[in-house]
């Protein structure tokens, strides 16, 4: 029989961010499904299960956690706003104020129910994501938050067979020191943003001109304090004899930190001041679970005593959620059975996972040639298979003196490559230029300006022309096109941007833009082009970024690595791009 019915294609497809699951991942995301929920109930937790769609109003108070670009809405039969569920957390607070009100306390829920949030295009993420997690609702103090990060070690214990840590972190620090610092609220955001990344180049200059400097110093050493008791013994002689209520945060942590480890949990666990994430949603004491085979946080949570009130109750809580896709994926790629004894933290070695060498992602060009300089003069590498390496792309650099077991593996990619390889997790470590990163951004920590590949970010135009001559831009050419419009938008100038993949400087001469935002070193080409620099944005250097889970799971190599990689430079400890 013949059809004349034209296919739509789009009907075989799924929309971006979503995914169609498959027989063996399904039966592994069940049995990841049900090993969690023993752990749970075993724990005293009760299942809850809350609506997919939800007034948009009930995450209104929360639109900083949950913007508004991140958000599916839809309206209902008349016409109201709703959200598809892009929290968990926010829609059982809903649950306990009115199904539960009056219930007896404490309240223990768990839940497995997917969310939805939009996710930038083609970085590799999924819009949809099932979730399993706890709420403790109705209890506070030392134990519960001991108990809390307990149950987090045991339920990825339960179902993760690779090495893994939970960090924890307080807010609370964060927000006594901003409320010292007397910031406005957009410096304060900015700030929250570089210590959660670790950017202490850009944390430096958002500090520059406060009068307190004795906080803006503290602020400054704030992302740098993570690891074991090292930490907490230099984050109690920082606040000592500064800020009381800090002090007793760090001690709070300290007795935290003691409590785990009579419990056997001091190789599971570990400590980092500059996890400051969430800061508006949570209140207290906050922690993340990173595994070895995972690029992004497998497990995150903390005490959010505060939420409840935007539904009429005053009732601390605490609890976590946990990424069942990634649990899913990992166990897939071999690393996430459930350990054999019972406890995967034990098993760790003190800096994760060593079964391969630290894999670093390279900008091909000019920035390879600098670094593969630094890395000979001042790494100690013997880098003879870089400088003849042909055509190859993934290259082993040992240490000089004939020392493979403590090199490198170097990744050649292209410089936007580099930031998806390092977020991605299939690369430890990137090097690579600051303008890649201001323009792509992504979630990393930024430890290290290399000083190398220095250049400036510049505003230019036709000498002689109205821009040159001090009037707005109109139309702006650059091969930097979400950069130039976050930097206009700061001007408040209303510039139309028009991206450019080749020549930059042609834009202004064939009429297409009156003026163009590009790199800049020595200003010849300009020059030549009858060009002029109009105004210097930003300077612009090499840097090293690192994967957020290797940070935590391979710290000591990584700082080692970058201490050595530093003698021509600021060492200066970011999650996402700056603008």
């Amino acid at each position: 029989m013949n059809k004349d019915k034209t296919i739509d294609k789009k009907n075989k497809l799924t929309p971006d961010g979503m995914g169609d699951r498959l027989f063996e991942e399904c039966a592994v995301e069940t049995g990841i499904a049900y090993g969690l929920a023993c752990v749970f109930e075993e724990a005293g937790y009760r299942k809850v299960r809350t609506p997919g769609l939800e007034f948009l109003s009930v995450f209104g108070s929360t639109s900083s956690y949950f913007p508004q670009e991140e958000v599916y809405k839809l309206s209902d039969s008349k016409g109201r706003l709703v959200a598809v569920r892009p929290d968990s957390t926010i829609p059982i607070a809903r649950l306990v104020a009115t199904k539960l009100k009056g219930a007896e306390l404490p309240l223990k829920l768990y839940y497995a129910q997917n969310v939805y949030r939009r996710q930038p295009e083609h970085r590799g993420r999924d819009s949809e994501v099932m979730q399993m997690g706890v709420e403790l609702i109705g209890e506070a103090g030392f134990s519960a938050d001991v108990d809390m990060i307990d149950l987090a070690v045991r339920s990825l214990a339960a179902v993760y067979g690779g090495r893994f840590r939970i960090e924890i972190g307080h807010v609370g620090l964060y927000k006594r020191l901003m409320e010292r610092l007397g910031a406005d609220e957009d410096v304060c955001e900015r700030i929250q943003r570089y210590v959660e990344s670790k950017n202490y180049s850009a944390l430096e200059d958002a500090l520059v001109g406060f009068e307190d400097r004795r906080t803006a110093e503290v602020i400054l050493r704030l992302p740098g304090l993570f690891g074991g008791a090292e930490a907490l013994a230099e984050a109690a002689a920082l606040f000592k004899g500064y800020d009381d209520e800090a002090c007793s945060m760090v001690a709070y942590l300290s007795d935290v930190m003691g409590e785990l480890a009579g419990r056997g949990r001091a190789e599971s666990v570990m400590i980092d001041l500059g996890l400051v994430n969430r800061a508006e949603y949570y209140s207290s004491l906050v922690f993340k679970g990173y595994g070895a085979s995972a690029g992004e946080p497998l497990l995150s949570g903390g005490r959010y005593d505060e939420l409840f009130c935007d539904f009429g109750e005053e009732m601390p809580a605490t609890g976590f959620g946990v990424n069942i896709d990634l649990l899913t994926e990992a166990a897939m790629g071999g690393e996430g059975s459930p350990a054999d004894d019972g406890l995967a933290g034990g098993q760790m070695e003190n800096n994760g996972n060593n079964d391969r060498p630290l894999r670093i992602a390279l900008a091909k060009g000019r920035l390879e040639e600098e670094f593969v300089h630094t890395l000979s003069r001042w790494g100690g590498y013997d880098t003879a298979p870089m400088e003849d390496r042909g055509r190859k792309l993934i290259v082993f650099v040992p240490e000089d003196g004939g020392w493979p077991e403590r090199g490198v593996e170097v990744i050649l990619a292209k410089a936007p490559d580099v930031v998806t390889y390092v977020e991605q997790g299939v690369c430890d470590i990137g090097i690579v230029g600051k303008d890649t990163l201001l323009e792509h951004g992504g979630t990393y920590y930024e430890i290290l300006d290399l000083g190398l590949g220095f250049c400036k970010f510049a505003l230019a135009a036709p000498a002689g022309g109205a821009v040159a001559g001090g009037a707005a831009p109109q139309v702006v050419a650059s091969k930097y096109p979400q950069y130039a419009g976050r930097y206009f938008e700061r001007l408040g100038l209303d510039v139309r941007i028009i991206r450019i993949e080749g020549s930059v400087e042609l834009a202004p001469l064939i009429g297409l833009a009156d003026s163009i935002v590009d790199l800049v070193q020595s200003g010849a080409t300009l020059k030549e082009n009858g060009l002029e620099v109009v105004s210097w944005i930003r300077d612009i250097s090499a840097r090293l970024i690192v994967n957020v889970t290797s940070m935590k799971l391979r710290k000591d190599e990584i700082e080692a690595f970058a201490e050595r990689v530093d003698a021509p430079s600021i060492i200066i400890n970011s999650e996402s791009g700056d603008a």
